[in-house]
């Protein structure tokens, strides 16, 4: 299966619209198999969570101050006895730039000045984020290796990518969220989500939508379609920075985006947002509404970033990292560092983490499922 998978996906990495064509029912079969064979990891079905607000405040941290269950055992604010013995890599599964490395970069920084050891990001892009999840999961459990991620392997893992998901880790603390990635169009071709459907009813699979295949953005775009009742051409382009390059030159015509990335092509008026498959509106994203106000049913899971370590990492060292998280989140400047990426703090224990990743896991799971059943 993984073979046949590989083969299909590297196929994609071009502009070839119909060959885009030809993958989407054998992806989502794939999907569903994926889906089926990990039934077996005692995963258990569960919904998305409520947790974290639209507001953007510090909800998670003060809820799970020495109240909460840990993995690590003892108090979630208390350090314990293990520290790093040196650098500790940040392995990001991204490129430069994006919401991932930015937030990310935030991380590091502020675990470099409290604890005055140094936290080095290193941006391994590549196959879904495999191949950034495969160094960490090679890695000694010493506590100096962990990646920084939102549901990659996951997303990976029901695409058919990967044989594993997020269990097949040590899980660590939640540190940020990030609204689950909004609809972008270019500001000269369309005006608002009606028009866009409309010219995508009129023109079945011509309209091009930008997607890395098998990864969070293609899932979503996915249930978009399925949701406004439309079809696409779906084209592989790449990280964030080529989506936004093939928006802009027009080359594409929809792309699913981070708002810490678009900002400045929205004030411009080189990109225009038409919606965001969220429950409601988000405060930090100034006013975008939501695909249900406007007709659209669709929410589809958040990104929050969480640390993820070696399988056999010990408690002692779990339970250090949610100390330094939520002491990252304390401080006035990294709370206005998260706030200029339009992200929101948003901490939750290792023991939270896991139950949160099972319950987004699932949640996608069931979009692939859903979308197969079709």
């Amino acid at each position: 299966m993984g073979l046949l998978w590989a083969e299909r996906v590297f196929a994609l990495m071009s502009w070839g619209g119909e060959a885009m064509k030809g993958i989407r029912k054998g992806a989502l079969a794939m999907a569903a198999v994926a889906a089926l064979c990990v039934t077996g990891c005692g995963i258990q079905a569960g919904g998305i969570g409520e947790e974290g607000g639209a507001s953007g405040d510090l909800k998670g941290l003060e809820a799970s101050e020495g109240s909460q269950a840990q993995e690590a055992g003892g108090q979630a604010d208390e350090k314990g006895s293990w520290v790093p013995a040196g650098t500790v890599s940040v392995i990001v599964p991204a490129g430069p730039g994006g919401n991932t490395d930015r937030s990310a970069q935030v991380f590091a920084q502020y675990a470099s000045q409290i604890t005055g050891q140094e936290f080095a990001v290193s941006n391994v892009s590549g196959s879904v984020g495999t191949l950034a999840a495969n160094q960490v999961l090679a890695a000694a459990p010493d506590g100096q290796t962990l990646l920084y991620g939102h549901n990659l392997v996951n997303v990976a893992n029901v695409a058919g990518v990967a044989d594993y998901h997020f269990s097949a880790f040590a899980l660590g603390p939640t540190f940020v969220k990030d609204p689950v990635q909004q609809l972008y169009v270019n500001g000269s071709s369309f005006q608002n989500l009606e028009e866009f459907i409309r010219a995508a009813k009129e023109a079945p699979g011509r309209l091009r939508a930008c997607t890395e295949v098998g990864a969070y953005t293609y899932y979503e775009l996915l249930a978009f379609e399925e949701a406004a009742g439309i079809e696409l051409n779906l084209v592989d382009v790449g990280s964030n920075a080529d989506k936004i390059a093939a928006m802009l030159s027009g080359q594409a015509d929809l792309m699913p985006g981070a708002y810490v990335n678009t900002k400045e092509y929205l004030d411009s008026g080189q990109l225009l947002c038409i919606g965001i498959p969220s429950e409601e509106r988000y405060e930090i994203l100034e006013g975008i509404p939501t695909l249900n106000e406007q007709g659209v049913d669709l929410v589809y899971p958040d990104c929050d970033f969480s640390l993820y370590f070696p399988k056999g990492t010990k408690k002692e060292v779990i339970a250090y990292y949610e100390w330094l998280v939520q002491e990252i989140l304390r401080d006035p400047a990294a709370q206005e560092d998260i706030k200029e990426m339009n992200m929101m703090p948003y901490y939750l224990s290792a023991e939270e983490s896991g139950r949160h990743d099972e319950e987004i896991y699932q949640a996608i799971k069931e979009v692939a499922q859903g979308l197969e059943a079709k």
